[in-house]
C-alpha cells in the first residue's frame, strides 16, 4: 500500500498569438480528455523555479528564460481512479529559440520515457467535458490577461 502525499509541483505555461502550449492527456476511468501545460514534480533541494527550467528542458530540450511566477494553485483530484492532492507553482516563461512559437507541435518525452506531443490550444479547447488542469489555472490565466 502507497502512502498518500501532497506533491509539489511547477507548471510553466507559454503563450503565443492566444494560445497556450499542454500536453494533452486521457483519463482511462473517467474517459476524459485534459489538458496541462509542460511541468513536473519539484525535487528537494530545488526551488519551484529551477524544477520548471529543468523540466522544460527534460521534456522538450529546450531553454527557457524570463521565468515569472503567476500563482499557486492546490489540486485536489482523481486520476486513473487514485486520489490525488497537488500543490502547484504555475510560471510563465519565454522560449530562448523564437522559432519555437511558429511549429505546430513540439515532441516531448516524460521522464518514464513515454513521448507526448505539446500543442497550441486556444481557450476554446478548454471545456467542462475536457479541460485545463489542474483546477483554477483557467480563471489564473483569464486573470493575469494570457487566455482571452
Amino acid at each position: 500500500m502507497t502512502t498518500q502525499r501532497i506533491r509539489a509541483l511547477a507548471l510553466c505555461v507559454f503563450h503565443h498569438d492566444g494560445k497556450i502550449l499542454v500536453n494533452e492527456a486521457y483519463d482511462p476511468v473517467k474517459q476524459q480528455t485534459f489538458f496541462r501545460p509542460i511541468g513536473g514534480g519539484i525535487e528537494f533541494g530545488e526551488t519551484s523555479a529551477q524544477a520548471v527550467a529543468r523540466e522544460v528542458q527534460e521534456e522538450l530540450g529546450l531553454p527557457i528564460t524570463d521565468v515569472r511566477l503567476l500563482g499557486t494553485l492546490e489540486s485536489l483530484f482523481t486520476y486513473a481512479g487514485t486520489p490525488g492532492h497537488e500543490i502547484v507553482q504555475v510560471y510563465d516563461a519565454t522560449f530562448v529559440e523564437a522559432s519555437v512559437y511558429e511549429l505546430p507541435h513540439l515532441n516531448a518525452q516524460e521522464s518514464n520515457g513515454a513521448a507526448f506531443i505539446a500543442k497550441w490550444h486556444s481557450c476554446a479547447s478548454f471545456t467542462n467535458e475536457s479541460p485545463l488542469v489542474p483546477d483554477g489555472l483557467y480563471e489564473l490565466l483569464k486573470k493575469v490577461s494570457l487566455l482571452d
